[in-house]
């Protein structure tokens, strides 16, 4: 009985030996794939294009598109204060409270979208 405990133990070593043989040559190949991906990256040159000329290349169409956005958004506002105007005025004419208070909310979200390029500018944007 001794003996077949003795074999099932050694066998069982044995096989524990081999599973940390193989799991120490996976992690030495892992650890070898990594270090050579670093090397790689770390050793390729990197174009720069930004010499001598400044930023002024790069950052002038994303200048370019931010005042666009603000003159729609200005532009818009104007229309939608128009239009809410003229609403207040016919509801004031025909005495509708609740559509004389829909369109000073309009009023008031026309003029902040028709002055925010004022406020921006004024912020430094």
């Amino acid at each position: 009985m001794r003996r077949t405990e003795n074999i099932t133990g050694t066998k069982a070593a044995t096989e524990v030996k081999a599973g940390q043989g193989r799991l120490s040559r996976a992690k030495k190949a892992v650890t070898a794939a990594c270090g050579a991906a670093y090397l790689a990256v770390n050793g390729l040159p990197m174009t720069v294009f930004a010499a001598g000329t400044g930023t002024t290349a790069i950052t002038q169409p994303l200048d370019n598109l931010k005042t666009l956005v603000i003159a729609v958004i200005g532009a818009v506002g104007v229309i939608i204060l128009a239009k809410n105007v003229m609403e207040f005025a016919q509801a004031y004419q025909q005495q509708d409270s609740s559509t004389m208070n829909s369109a000073l909310k309009g009023i008031v979200a026309g003029v902040m979208m028709a002055g925010i390029s004022t406020v921006l500018s004024f912020l430094g944007f």
